[in-house]
């Protein structure tokens, strides 16, 4: 086992914390604003009016394998690996697994893991992330084995989270996943990444958007909290805006808690990064992701939302509650766009995964 450390970053992670995915750099995530500075160098949860905390203590007596990864509101969570890698593993942008093989994780591990805990953070922990990226691929019976022992180890276990994909929760019934709500698995976390399904196809996401919706209808209806990524430049230049006025029509359809809008970054050795240096897909500067943004705010209808777009690979952070905040947010950006010179961009030496 390797132990929690270095950084790294999925796409698809969380929203309610500004959409970074870290190990080892734990921040705050920043405060609702429609418009707040960027980041500094080596930050790793947007805007800096979030501030550091020191890492929880949870993980040192927890092992892990190869790259751990998991949401920045999770930053006081026992990340607990219950699986390795991702069942899919194979979208264009995303390299955060390409070099670990998918597998299940042995529940003896994992329970020698949760009883190994000394009893001082057993009786402090009150939130659980089930790592690796897409812990919903366990059956329902594995999956209520690990949040029974939890409850059992854990005295104060308030909430469990995890990572989910399309695909593992349109294979489990409603009935499934509301025994899992009752375990306490309240939240997930998933990668829209696009509402084109002409971009879904293009970086193999192996779901359509029809099929994401109505997984996250099964969420809901099972009374289970989402926070849903999108990102920006994803389809390229050429199909830029009908990406983003699509994504904002899925995020409406699907209606989440929370949404977290990042944008593209290449990753070296994933399929989007070889494709952008063929030339086969030339990707928005800076105000043209800005303006898929605003598009995206400008197709998003939700009744109850936190949104952000603060994660460290955004130009601009931005953030608010919709749908009170969405003039305000429009207005922000449309300032910025006529104006781009009047505001100071994130760097793109700034930019973190």
């Amino acid at each position: 086992m390797e132990p929690l450390d270095g950084t790294v970053a999925r796409y698809g992670g969380d929203a309610d914390a500004g959409g970074a995915a870290q190990r080892r750099q734990y921040t705050n995530g920043p405060r609702v604003a429609a418009m707040a500075p960027a980041s500094r160098p080596g930050g790793h949860g947007g805007a800096a009016a979030g501030g550091r905390r020191q890492p929880p203590c949870y993980h040192r007596g927890v092992r892990y394998r190869g790259n751990v990864i998991r949401p920045p509101s999770e930053a006081d969570s026992l990340i607990l690996q219950v699986t390795y890698g991702c069942s899919h593993n194979r979208c264009d942008f995303c390299g955060t697994y390409l070099d670990k093989p998918f597998g299940v994780r042995p529940y003896a591990e994992v329970e020698e893991d949760v009883l190994g805990l000394p009893a001082v953070v057993r009786e402090r922990v009150r939130r659980v992330f089930l790592a690796d990226g897409d812990a919903l691929v366990l059956s329902t019976g594995k999956l209520l084995r690990i949040l029974d022992l939890l409850h059992r180890a854990l005295p104060r276990l308030e909430r469990v989270s995890s990572y989910a994909n399309a695909q593992n929760l349109l294979a489990k019934p409603v009935d499934d996943l509301r025994r899992l709500r009752a375990a306490d698995l309240t939240l997930l976390y998933l990668g829209l990444e696009s509402g084109d399904d002409e971009t879904l196809a293009a970086v193999h996401k192996g779901v359509t958007v029809a099929q994401q919706v109505e997984a996250c209808r099964k969420a809901r209806e099972a009374g289970m909290a989402l926070s849903i990524t999108a990102i920006l430049g994803l389809a390229g230049r050429e199909r830029s805006l009908v990406h983003a006025a699509a994504t904002g029509e899925a995020l409406s359809a699907i209606d989440p808690q929370y949404i977290g809008i990042l944008t593209l970054m290449l990753v070296p050795g994933t399929a989007m990064a070889e494709r952008v240096a063929r030339g086969e897909v030339v990707l928005p500067d800076s105000i043209g992701m800005l303006r898929e943004l605003r598009e995206i705010i400008a197709h998003t209808d939700v009744s109850d939302c936190l949104f952000r777009s603060n994660h460290a690979s955004n130009y601009l952070p931005v953030g608010g509650h919709l749908p009170e905040d969405k003039p305000l947010l429009l207005a922000t950006l449309d300032r910025v766009l006529e104006a781009p010179e009047s505001v100071q961009l994130r760097p793109e030496s700034w930019r973190l995964l």
